[in-house]
């Protein structure tokens, strides 16, 4: 009887040290994924920081003749469009960028990237390397040589706040009102846009008949132009007072929102200067 009792024992003794094992093996694992994680997080912000401060830098220097050769039609006089100098060193570091964005007093300040898909600069970074957090991007559809009516620009909805993290604080209208104006140059232009619209929407069905804000970049008539700028007003969340007109040239920025599935957050904003 008393074989069989500390054959239990020496059972359950078995059966707990198993557990504790399996357990601490766990915990090990979670506290080297968060290591890890926040390893990649700090390597992240350090690496955005060092481009901003190198694009400071190079705005500083001494302006030197680096440009670019643009294909026109025969009826078009040809032309070479000039990289600014705060952004020459970056761009011939990766020749994908195509500008900056910046939004003051958060942490939006970026550099964007284009390519011929919309899908690389959706893990990769500045320095074509893998991760998650991604890019802020252009869409593959438009051109800053010959800028549209709307450019469109993605970023993910980082948890961590990155990228177009904080987008969604313009959902409140009094956060709009002490960040109105958007900074987005590209390599060839400074630009700053002021905030018209904010909205929530979502990616629609190939065949759904609806406002499409991202098949939205040029249009050609003053007609079309006011049609659009219809429907994002309709979906704004407020009224901010901004109005456009056809000739306007705007800037969408579009990121994730969870309120539905497949949703989107949209900033819209008009050029000012």
């Amino acid at each position: 009887m008393q074989w069989k009792i500390k054959e239990e024992i020496y059972l359950q003794e078995r059966k707990r040290r198993g557990t504790v094992i399996i357990c601490s093996l766990i915990a090990i694992f979670c506290i080297g994924y968060v290591a890890f994680y926040y390893y990649l997080y700090e390597r992240n912000s350090a690496e955005y920081e060092q481009l901003a401060a190198l694009k400071q830098q190079e705005s500083r220097q001494e302006s030197k003749d680096y440009t670019v050769k643009i294909n026109y039609t025969v009826e078009e006089e040809p032309k070479a469009l000039v990289i600014l100098e705060k952004y020459k060193k970056l761009y011939s570091q990766n020749k994908s960028l195509i500008g900056w964005l910046k939004i003051d007093d958060t942490n939006i300040d970026y550099p964007v990237m284009q390519t011929v898909n919309n899908e690389y600069y959706l893990d990769h970074n500045y320095n074509q390397k893998y991760d998650k957090n991604g890019s802020i991007f252009l869409d593959k559809d438009c051109d800053i040589t010959k800028p549209g009516t709307n450019m469109i620009i993605y970023g993910h909805h980082m948890k961590s706040g990155k990228m177009f993290g904080k987008l969604n604080l313009y959902s409140s209208k009094e956060y709009y009102e002490n960040h109105k104006y958007i900074q987005f140059d590209t390599i060839y232009e400074e630009g700053v846009y002021q905030v018209m619209y904010v909205f929530r929407s979502r990616v629609y069905n190939e065949n759904d008949i609806v406002f499409k804000y991202y098949r939205f970049f040029e249009v050609s008539t003053p007609e079309e132009f006011d049609s659009n700028m219809k429907e994002m007003a309709k979906l704004s969340l407020y009224n901010t007072g901004v109005t456009a007109t056809y000739g306007d040239k705007l800037i969408t920025l579009s990121t994730c929102d969870n309120t539905e599935e497949d949703g989107r957050f949209v900033v819209v904003a008009k050029k000012v200067k």
